[in-house]
């Protein structure tokens, strides 16, 4: 209360000033005999309630203004020097008042017009006051005069009401202004916000994905050798003591990895991805050691990878090695061919185990909707630098079905196959 009454007080006391102005007209007032004394002191209370009003409830303001201006046309006292502060009502119609408010007292302005002069013209004026000396030639209804009486008593309430106007619309374009650049700072954040999501779900897609890869190929040679250990004979001890050695070392090799790869997202994510130790030859190498029987081919000339996509051939031939030892049949070899050219190609082909089935256990044809995570996940790598895969399983007379997994990417980074 106290904070709104410093806010209004300066209206309050712009109000009794004019009361106080309109108060003195009123003891000097010459009026008719049948006007008394108490409609002018009531006109003179109406028009300071109107201006101590004009910015805490413009439209009352408004309202009661209307009110004084019908009192005196109809019977109450003449014009009075105390209403041209009704200007000031003018000035906060247009500031303050909400649209209703602005719209009726912009009609106002012209009406009000008319109708002081009207008044003039028909009830008189103060003769004491300055207007006196301004409207006497009125007697004569000179059309000079009354022209020059009507565009100043517009003039007193309407260069109010447009200063009251134009400093509405500089607030509003002001106000505008800052809502559109908060919402700017709001969409800035909110973009931030996402761009950081993005990037940790990326980073721990692709933790995944590297996870994946490591566990899952390390976990299908030790299958392979734990398999093949099964058929060795209980006397071949040193057979048995080198199958074991495999699998301890392809464990070790897989925890070194998984090491690695999860050190890579420590301090905040500011370290790459780990890079897989090892080429394309040593990982061959291993499964080989393991004890399943592979063919490696190479065609072309073999040439020096950007890292990143050394990692990438890495990581798909590692997963097209993990699919082949998963879902391979035991004894049947797994060819592997590269054909370096303008792109390097990658085909591992093995026959498949049971029946067809799809990458990762799925059953059924590979018609490229049924995939598992880590087809997917090769697919995803080949993408991020503009190669391609294929995977598909066929059935063939003397073998039966076949899956083969075919990856191309460039031999630059930023080249697309």
């Amino acid at each position: 209360m106290s904070a709104r009454l410093w806010r209004y007080g300066p209206d309050l006391l712009l109000g009794l000033a004019v009361a106080g102005y309109g108060f003195s007209e009123a003891n000097r007032f010459v009026v008719e005999s049948t006007t008394s004394i108490h409609r002018v002191e009531l006109a003179v209370v109406l028009t300071a309630a109107s201006v101590a009003l004009f910015r805490i409830l413009p439209g009352a303001a408004l309202g009661i203004a209307w009110v004084t201006a019908l009192f005196q046309f109809t019977g109450g006292p003449p014009a009075l020097m105390a209403q041209l502060s009704f200007g000031l009502v003018a000035y906060g119609a247009a500031r303050h008042g909400d649209r209703t408010v602005l719209w009726l007292s912009g009609l106002s302005l012209p009406c009000g017009a008319v109708m002081a002069m009207l008044l003039i013209l028909r009830r008189g004026i103060d003769l004491t006051s300055p207007l006196a000396d301004l409207v006497r030639p009125l007697g004569a209804l000179h059309l000079a005069s009354l022209t020059l009486v009507g565009a100043a008593l517009l003039a007193v309430v309407a260069v109010p009401w447009l200063i009251g106007l134009l400093q509405r619309v500089r607030i509003k374009a002001e106000r505008d202004q800052a809502q559109a650049e908060a919402r700017r700072l709001r969409a800035e954040i909110e973009r931030t916000q996402a761009q950081e999501i993005a990037e940790l779900r990326d980073g721990q897609a692709r933790l995944a994905r590297d996870v994946h890869d490591v566990v899952g190929h390390s976990l299908a040679v030790i299958l392979v050798q734990a398999e093949s250990a099964q058929f060795l004979p209980q006397t071949d001890t040193a057979a048995m003591r080198r199958t074991m050695e495999n699998i301890a070392a392809s464990a070790r090799q897989s925890l070194r990895e998984v090491r690695e790869v999860l050190a890579s997202t420590m301090d905040d994510g500011q370290h790459p991805a780990a890079a897989p130790t090892g080429s394309l030859d040593s990982l061959l190498d291993s499964v080989g050691t393991a004890g399943s029987p592979l063919r490696s081919t190479v065609q072309g000339r073999p040439r020096p990878l950007p890292p990143e996509l050394e990692a990438v051939a890495f990581r798909v031939l590692q997963e097209m090695l993990t699919n082949a030892l998963k879902h391979g049949r035991r004894g049947e070899p797994v060819l592997v061919e590269r054909h370096w050219a303008d792109t390097l190609r990658m085909e591992v082909r093995n026959t498949v185990a049971d029946g067809p089935t799809g990458p990762d256990g799925a059953r059924g044809p590979v018609d490229g909707k049924r995939h598992g995570s880590g087809i997917n996940g090769m697919r995803r790598r080949l993408d991020a630098v503009g190669g391609r895969l294929d995977v598909r399983c066929a059935e063939e007379p003397d073998t039966g079905p076949v899956f083969t997994a075919t990856a191309w990417m460039p031999l630059r980074a930023g080249g697309t196959v």
